[in-house]
């Protein structure tokens, strides 16, 4: 593989704009040539892979289907949730049944019978699932722990669009082996759309409060309970009404999806288009007969924390003791409007991130997970495209150490059609890491027909000293133009003293989604003085524009679908000191993905990648310095995963060619053993040897995580991570009894090593914490 090496920024700012605007469209005419030549290629006639044409495999209509009428029913008695549905509440329930699928064969009946039926009192909704099967046995559990991928299992799952507002809704599911599973879906599951350069973490938890989508990390209070017998599997759910919030307005969006694992087949009551997913609210159905409570209800929420720890790195000689007591609560001010509090916050203690290999200039995204910050955070998203102006993990951490929360307060929901968030919260100081700080943010938006909305938001930091704020101001929307098409546009101006002009971002995306293409073209503004500090952006000064199409092409036999695509994307320096124009990044990406039947998938493409410094580079965890310069090259690129429901699994992915001003093999593969739904291991590897004109290195980045389920809320659990990059060797052991909304009791165990220039015990922790939810108001 070869690369070509410019050095000096000085020299080509010399040249002056026209030499300037030459070398830019000429990249840009390269990049557009090879975005011809690829269309070319995936337009061409494949006689081998002609489509399946069966019924409903076609392009979508302009608008959906009349909309299937669904009819809760009020239950004299509440069943009793056993996963045993032979309560007399489900007699008279009307059946919701006749599904549609969207895999494999869209719009056929499903192969199994699916009948669902719903009840209600006073205090709660009542779901029964009837899931046929004709062969029990070929029935796939899945890890019986709450909020498991669900997609490597049979499962349920409902969407509750409770404003009718076709674009926001609650999610509860379960697998035959009993597992609760829950999230907000916002903007119709919508994250930072198709932003392909450099600021995506495919690691990361969706979140809704962290660029939009589904917060699966939002965990409910509901409970659900499974059975087998010689004709599939039942599911019973209770979902209380205080766990939901809603208008006036009695009739909800509804939809239920049902996915049989083996035939990797996934139907649908209300048929969902295979281009989109459940999240696509507009073709839910509508639910009715529902009689919506209000009463004023509260709940508390405390916790009380235990540890004992020690940090060697910081020279501590022994173990300190610590307890704390705090939590949150909560008051329903109106039926669609939450007030919540919260004390000493809760930081989630006991779950740790995942470590992840960085060889580039930017700083790494990891997702919030305390449970404070979870609720409604769909509310509160705002940017995307790799840029999130409200990033809720600034709060309480500084430099990756842990800030106090004193407290604060939250009112999140529905007013006058409008969704609405306000957000509070004040943190002490440490000394050497950051001062006391008052954190504000102010948001509003409104939902609009046709898919389309329009939003404001406001995003305040005040610190303790002179003139120490930060704040970000911001409008954004989207319009749907058809089913097909989506324009989204949002722009932002921060203030921080100091900092003035160049203070300016903004982002616009066209995007298409059809059943046979799927594309977009982007672009986006970020003045180098562009600062949200209470957010998360990668990179400041420059200007970005992206291309991107996918041809979906379902052929008769062998491959479930081949998605042919090409992609192509570069970020433009508009940095002082640096020449106008100046290509600090860019990436050509031409791959095809080879999906299986069984679910097996391998991808297979080419990158032409960039990246150019104006500044010298030291590589984080070696020595090795890159100097100023451009440096460009190809490398070859394959990612391959079995069938990720089998007892054995296995993941991996390549990419081996150019990188900076050598060349790099990066390998990366997870080894997943199952047995039955009560046991699962991993082993993680991920090695990158790169060869540099001014050093070489070699990183390595190993886990293994170990899970033994007891039942679906009692498991023990170990993640231990061996990190050449970070220098440290970190084991983690939890143990965790549940109760509702995660909360419970959880036992866990901390131990750190140092491994190469450290030496010896770098931190050790025990800590035991309990938390429980209790209703004070309304039952």
């Amino acid at each position: 593989m070869s690369f070509r090496r410019n050095h000096g920024l000085s020299g080509l700012a010399a040249r002056g704009k026209s030499a300037d605007a030459g070398f830019c469209h000429g990249r840009l005419r390269f990049g557009i040539a090879c975005l011809i030549a690829g269309l070319v290629v995936l337009s061409a006639p494949a006689p081998a892979l002609r489509a399946q044409d069966g019924p409903g495999q076609h392009e979508p209509e302009e608008a959906p289907p009349p909309p299937l009428e669904g009819l809760a029913v009020r239950a004299e008695q509440a069943p009793v949730v056993d996963g045993v549905l032979d309560d007399a509440a489900w007699n008279g329930a009307p059946v919701m049944t006749d599904f549609i699928q969207r895999e494999p064969f869209d719009g056929q009946p499903a192969s199994e019978r699916t009948e669902v039926r719903m009840v209600f009192d006073d205090e709660a909704i009542y779901i029964g699932v009837w899931a046929f099967d004709e062969d029990p046995a070929g029935i796939i559990p899945g890890d019986r722990i709450r909020d498991m991928e669900v997609s490597e299992a049979d499962h349920i799952l409902l969407a509750f669009d409770t404003y009718h507002d076709y674009q926001n809704a609650f999610v509860f599911g379960t697998t035959p082996s009993g597992i609760e599973y829950d999230g907000q879906v916002a903007n119709e599951g919508r994250g930072g759309g198709f932003f392909l350069g450099g600021g995506f973490n495919t690691q990361r938890r969706m979140q809704s409060g962290a660029g939009g989508g589904f917060n699966k990390n939002w965990d409910g209070s509901w409970n659900v309970a499974t059975s087998r017998n010689g004709e599939g599997w039942y599911a019973e759910f209770r979902i209380p009404f205080n766990t939901l919030r809603y208008g006036t307005d009695s009739t909800w969006g509804f939809n239920v999806s049902r996915q049989i694992r083996r035939r990797n087949e996934e139907s649908f009551w209300s048929a969902v288009p295979r281009e989109f997913t459940l999240y696509r609210l507009n073709y839910a159905g509508h639910l009715t007969g529902l009689e919506l409570p209000f009463r004023r209800l509260g709940s508390v929420t405390p916790y009380m924390l235990g540890s004992t720890e020690r940090d060697y790195a910081g020279g501590q000689t022994a173990f300190d003791r610590n307890y704390e007591f705090g939590g949150e609560a909560k008051l329903q001010l109106t039926r669609g409007v939450t007030l919540d509090a919260t004390y000493n916050t809760d930081f989630a203690q006991v779950e740790v991130d995942d470590q992840q290999v960085n060889l580039t200039r930017f700083s790494l995204l990891f997702p919030e997970k305390r449970p404070f910050f979870l609720e409604n955070a769909g509310f509160f998203a705002v940017g995307g495209g790799g840029a999130d102006l409200f990033f809720s993990r600034r709060i309480g951490i500084a430099n990756g150490r842990q800030v106090p929360i004193t407290g604060g307060a939250r009112v999140s929901g529905r007013a006058a059609g409008f969704n609405v968030g306000m957000l509070h919260i004040g943190t002490d100081g440490v000394e050497g890491v950051q001062g006391a700080n008052a954190f504000s943010v102010a948001r509003v938006a409104r939902e609009l027909p046709n898919r389309s909305r329009v939003g404001a938001a406001f995003i305040n930091r005040d610190g303790s000293g002179f003139d120490d704020y930060n704040r970000t101001y911001a409008v954004d929307g989207q319009l749907g133009l058809g089913e097909a098409w989506t324009l989204t546009a949002w722009g932002a101006r921060t203030e921080t003293p100091g900092l003035t002009d160049a203070d300016r971002a903004f982002d616009a995306t066209f995007g298409l989604t059809t059943r046979k293409w799927r594309g977009n073209v982007q672009y986006q503004h970020f003045g180098e003085n562009f600062n949200p500090e209470v957010g998360f952006l990668r990179r400041a000064g420059h200007q970005y524009y992206q291309l991107f199409l996918m041809h979906n092409i379902h052929p008769a036999e062998t491959f479930r679908e081949i998605r042919p695509h090409v992609s192509y994307y570069t970020f433009r320096s508009d940095k002082t000191g640096v020449a106008r124009g100046f290509e600090e990044s860019a990436r050509l990406h031409i791959d095809t993905h080879w999906e299986f039947n069984d679910g097996m998938e391998a991808h297979t493409g080419v990158n032409w990648v960039r990246e150019g410094l104006y500044e010298p580079f030291t590589i984080f965890g070696t020595d090795v310095t890159v100097p100023t310069g451009t440096y460009d090259g190809w490398e070859s690129q394959l990612r391959f995963w079995t069938d990720e429901s089998a007892k054995v699994s296995f993941n991996s992915g390549a990419n081996i060619g150019s990188f900076l001003s050598g060349s790099r093999r990066s390998l990366n593969g997870t080894l997943t053993m199952r047995s039955g739904s009560s046991f699962s291991t991993s082993l993680r590897l991920d090695y990158n040897n790169v060869t540099l004109e001014h050093g070489d290195f070699v990183t390595t980045l190993a886990g293994v995580n170990f899970g033994y389920f007891f039942s679906p809320r009692v498991y023990l659990q170990s993640l231990v991570q061996y990190s050449t990059q970070l220098d440290t060797f970190s084991a983690n052991v939890r143990f965790g009894w549940l109760n509702t909304a995660g909360t419970g009791l959880f036992i866990v165990y901390n131990d750190i090593q140092g491994i190469q220039d450290l030496h010896g015990p770098q931190g050790r922790s025990l800590i035991i914490k309990f938390s429980r939810q209790f209703n004070v108001l309304g039952g």
